[in-house]
């Protein structure tokens, strides 16, 4: 279970799970939104405020955000391409 105002950690997890070639555009687009979203919540909620599972969770989050996703540096609009398969790579 995640804290309120946050997405579900079976959500995240079937979200991760299923293949990005399974997955619509449409698909793709919500999950980069609600991902940017819990994004957002998780860095307004201090850690000591959060569940013991939701904080784990999101310092997770946060290294893998850091280390594969170019962390904060990387804009709304870079991820969104990236997810569409239209990112400079």
């Amino acid at each position: 279970m995640s804290d309120a105002g946050r997405k579900d950690f079976s959500t995240k997890a079937k979200e991760e799970m299923t293949p990005d070639s399974a997955k619509s555009t449409q698909d793709k687009i919500k999950e980069t939104v609600t991902d940017t979203g819990d994004r957002v919540a998780r860095g307004f909620q201090s850690d000591n405020s959060k569940s013991g599972t939701q904080e784990a969770f999101d310092k997770t989050q946060r290294t893998h955000d850091n280390t594969s996703h170019g962390g904060a540096s990387g804009s709304i609009g870079d991820k969104i391409k990236d997810t569409l398969g239209l990112g400079n790579n």
